[in-house]
C-alpha cells in the first residue's frame, strides 16, 4: 500500500496542514508520497522532500497549477492515482474543493474528515458537530480521504530525503481560469496555526469594543484574533476570523474564550485546544465546561486587568 498526500503549498514553501496529514497517511501503511503541483514551486518541492518519512515527492511544473485550480489539480490526482490505495488532502477549504471531485472521477465515496486511522480500511470522524465519533470502514479500492489537521500530530518537517520525480503534468483542462485575488494583510499569526488564539464574542457589543478589547492582550500574548459566529454575523470581526463548526477548526497551545457563551458549534471548533481559558459573567455559560481556566467577571474589567498582569 502507498498513500499520496496533495501538499498545499505557496510554491515556495510547504504550508503546516500538509504536514499533518503527512503523520495520518504514515499511519495508514505503507509509503508516503506527496504531491507538489504548481508554478516554479522547486522550493516547495525540496521542502517536502525533507519532511520525516516521505519517500518520495513528485513535483509537477506548470501554469496551469500556478493558483491550485481544482478542476486542474484533480486531473493530475486522478493521471497519478492508479498507484495508490490512499489519496489524502487537508480538510482545508483547498483540500474541500479538490477532494470531492476526484472521489466523483473515481467514482469511489469520500471519507472526511477523519481524526484518527484506526486500520488500512477503517477511520474515525466526528460528527453531531463532534459529539459523536463515527467509525468508517470502506471497501473502495482507493480511499479518498479529507483530515482534520487538529487530530494529527505535525510530521517533522525535517529529517527525511526523499526522491523527487518531474512528470509533465497534465493539460489544463479550460473549465476555470484565475481572475484575481484580494488578500487582507496581517502581522498576526495566521489562525489555523497559531500557537495563541484570543477569541471574542457578542458580549463585547460593538467592533469598536471588540478590537479595543481583544488586540492588547492578542499584541502581548503574540496571538491571533478570532471570534464566535455571533460576533461575525453581528460585524464585529470578519468572516475569516470564525471559529467554530461552521467556521475554521483550531487546536492552538493556548484558546481564551472572551465572552462566548460557548454554543455546540462554537465548542466544536476549539474544544481541542490545549488549554482552554474562559471568561464569561455568566457562570452556565457551557464554554466553562470544557474550560481548563475559568474567570467568572465582567470581561471589560477582567481583560484590561489581565493585561496589565501580562
Amino acid at each position: 500500500m502507498t498513500a499520496l498526500v496533495i501538499a498545499e503549498h505557496d510554491n515556495n514553501s510547504i504550508r503546516p496542514a500538509t504536514l499533518n496529514t503527512v503523520t495520518a497517511a504514515a499511519q495508514c501503511g505503507g509509503e508516503v508520497h506527496v504531491l507538489v503541483a504548481g508554478l516554479s514551486a522547486a522550493g516547495a518541492a525540496q521542502a517536502a522532500s525533507t519532511i520525516a518519512g516521505v519517500t518520495k515527492v513528485i513535483h509537477i511544473d506548470g501554469e496551469q497549477f500556478a493558483h491550485g485550480l481544482a478542476e486542474n489539480v484533480a486531473a493530475q490526482v486522478i493521471a497519478l492515482a492508479g498507484g495508490y490505495s490512499h489519496i489524502l488532502f487537508p480538510a482545508t477549504a483547498s483540500g474541500k474543493n479538490i477532494a470531492p471531485r476526484v472521489a466523483a472521477l473515481l467514482d469511489v465515496g469520500q471519507i472526511s474528515d477523519i481524526t484518527q486511522v484506526d486500520s488500512p480500511d477503517t477511520f474515525e470522524r466526528p460528527i453531531y458537530a463532534g459529539n459523536a465519533i463515527a467509525i468508517v470502514q470502506s471497501l473502495d479500492a482507493v480511499k479518498v480521504i479529507t483530515v482534520r489537521t487538529t487530530g494529527f500530530d505535525a510530521a517533522a518537517s525535517t529529517g527525511g530525503a526523499a526522491a523527487i520525480e518531474t512528470p509533465a503534468g497534465v493539460a489544463d483542462s479550460g473549465k476555470s481560469s484565475f481572475v484575481g485575488s484580494e488578500s487582507a494583510k496581517s502581522d498576526r499569526p495566521e489562525l489555523t496555526a497559531a500557537k495563541i488564539i484570543v477569541s471574542g464574542g457578542r458580549a463585547l457589543g460593538s467592533s469598536e469594543k471588540f478590537h479595543e478589547v481583544l488586540e492588547p492582550l492578542a499584541d502581548k500574548l503574540g496571538a491571533a484574533l478570532g471570534a464566535s459566529r455571533a460576533a461575525v454575523d453581528a460585524g464585529y470581526a470578519p468572516n475569516d476570523w470564525q471559529v467554530g463548526q461552521t467556521g475554521k477548526i483550531v487546536a492552538p497551545q493556548l484558546y481564551v474564550a472572551i465572552g462566548i457563551s460557548g454554543a455546540i458549534q462554537h465548542l466544536a471548533g476549539m474544544k481541542d485546544s490545549k488549554v482552554i481559558v474562559a471568561i464569561n459573567k455568566d457562570g452556565e455559560a457551557p464554554n466553562f465546561s470544557v474550560a481548563d481556566y475559568g474567570l467568572e467577571a465582567d470581561l471589560f474589567s477582567a481583560v484590561p486587568e489581565l493585561i496589565a498582569a501580562l
